[in-house]
Formats: C-alpha cells, structure tokens, sequence
C-alpha cells in the first residue's frame, strides 16, 4: 500500500491535516508513506510512522513546484492520492484512489473542512504528531521536572494577530504569582528566533529562574515535546498554538482579526478568547495585514485570565 499525502506549507494548516494522516496509517497498517508539504512544515512530518519519502516543496515561479511534484511520484502507482492543496498536476498521476480537497466557502473550522475529503467531516480526527526518542530527551533538558510549567506564544505570523508583550508579561505574572492557578510556576516562551525582538519586554519582565527562554532554539517537533511537558498553553492564533492543542494539553486561543470558527484551538480542553470587536468590524479601513500594528488592544488582561481558569478548572474536574 503506497499513499501520497500532500498537505499545507503553513505550520498551522498542517497541524490540522495530521490527524487524516493519523486516521490514515491506523487504517492501512504497513502502509509506505510519502508527504509533500512547504518547507516551513516539513519538520512536523519526520517521525511519521512508515514514511518512505518526505517532499519538501519550495515555492517556484509559475508554479512550477507542482510540476516538480508531478515529475517525482508520476513513476510510481499510488493506491491512494489525498491532495489537501488541490493541484492540479496531482489528477493525472497514476492511483487506484485519488481524493482532492476543493475549495469551501462554508464558515465552518478547518479541520471539518480537512475531514470531509474522506467523508470525516462528522467525526474529524484530532490532530497529532510523532516524535523520536532524541525529541524527548531534548525536551527532557529543555524543560526539567520542577515547578508547573506555563506555555506562551507571543507570536504570530502577522503582527495584526499579536497580543502585546506587555499584556502577556501580565498574564504569566498573574497565573504565577501569589494567589494565581500556579504560584511559584515557571513560564515556557516559544517562537522564531527573528521573532525575538518583538517580545524581549515580556522576557524582561519575567523572573529569570523562572523563565525558560525557548525562543528560536528547539526544531518544531522538539517544540512539541516540550508543550507536552506543560501545563497549559496561551498564545495568539499560530502555528504554534495548534501544536499545543495537538501536544494534549489545554490551551487556549487569543483571537482578534483572524477567525475563531475556522482556525480556534481543536482538541479536549481548548477554548478562544477574542476582542469585543468582531471579526466583521475589527479591521480598519485599507487593512493590511503585512503592516498593520496589533488589532488585539481591547483583550484585556483580566478577561484572558479568566478564560485561563476556566479552562483550567475543567481540566481539573475531568481528573478528579
């Protein structure tokens, strides 16, 4: 059995589509895997049960990355295509079973709309990654046993999405500090290494025996592994904050001019928080997401931390 799977270049996009892939080495044990994805995800995909092949597909003029694809599987016979992408050159490749996923205008979550390319839709499969021994080792040094560990992700793909480094510096004080949900807590930050400059006033902030600076340093699975060794997760809506829900932990969504019906959270104890403005009315005149400053100015503190508690009050009932 020989399965093609082509997926997102987005982190976020193939966070999602890993639980179809989950559903799909369960239901074909023995399987021999190919992925192709954008190199931004590729990671994410290296420890994949039965994977023969990984094709990271850079961007090309014309589009010509499709055609790349196209040359690469077209000597192979595929018992199974799933195209989440849809291209158009993956239709003439030769496969007893090809599933393409098209266009949908309905506002409905992403991951409904990943499903539904095998008719899951009703009953998506929740998302999750594999990692190797090595990642949990990493992880294991990264983040030693010792105080609850807060996870946060202060950032985002556009700047419009970010909540401000000050307010999360609130936040993790808040939660951490004397009568919060974890007093004498350690604080996990994560993101790109470019990223750092926007967020030094929250690392700042934070007592340093208690901050564990994970910014730019762990590959993206070695990023999981260590959301896995915390107890919650508050970030902006990211890559990042899809891979906590997919860790199993509880986590927690900050939304403002991005939707939360397609893109929130998917997983058991995860919820969204979003500005009072609507999606509809939050985005100014000539909006551009590539050089607007932050959208997310009228979440405030105290909201986000009560969402924190609930949603780590429900996590608490489930144990006991």
């Amino acid at each position: 059995m020989r399965i093609l799977f082509v997926t997102s270049t987005r982190v976020g996009d193939a966070v999602l589509s890993s639980g179809l892939l989950s559903y799909l080495i369960d239901s074909y044990p023995g399987a021999r895997i190919t992925i192709a994805c954008g190199p931004a995800a590729a990671d994410l995909f290296r420890s994949v049960p039965g994977l023969e092949r990984l094709i990271v597909l850079e961007k090309m003029i014309g589009s010509l990355h499709w055609l790349r694809l196209w040359v690469l599987c077209v000597g192979i016979w595929w018992d199974l295509v799933v195209d989440l992408r849809n291209a158009p050159l993956t239709y003439f490749l030769p496969a007893s079973t090809q599933r393409h996923l098209r266009r949908n205008q309905k506002l409905e979550h992403r991951l409904i709309q990943i499903s539904s390319v095998l008719g899951l839709e009703t009953n998506p499969p929740r998302p999750r990654l594999w990692v190797s021994e090595a990642d949990l080792i990493s992880a294991t040094k990264l983040i030693p046993e010792g105080a609850p560990v807060l996870a946060i992700g202060p950032t985002a793909n556009w700047r419009a999405k970010t909540w401000r480094a000050d307010r999360f510096a609130d936040l993790a004080l808040k939660i951490t500090g004397p009568g919060g949900i974890f007093p004498g807590g350690r604080v996990a930050l994560f993101g790109r290494d470019d990223e750092r400059p926007g967020v030094m006033e929250l690392i700042e902030a934070l007592p340093k025996d208690r901050c564990l600076d994970l910014i730019g340093k762990p590959d993206l699975l070695q990023i999981y592994a260590c959301l896995q060794r915390c107890e919650i997760y508050v970030g902006n809506d990211s890559g990042l904050m899809h891979m906590a829900a997919a860790a199993g932990i509880p986590t927690l969504g900050l939304f403002g001019p991005s939707r939360e019906e397609l893109y929130g959270p998917w997983g058991i104890n995860c919820g969204h928080v979003r500005t009072p403005q609507t999606f509809d009315s939050i985005h100014p005149e000539g909006f551009d997401h590539l050089t607007s400053d932050s959208l997310m100015d009228g979440l405030m503190v105290e909201t986000v931390e009560e969402a924190v508690e609930n949603i780590w009050r429900r996590k608490r009932e489930e144990i006991e």
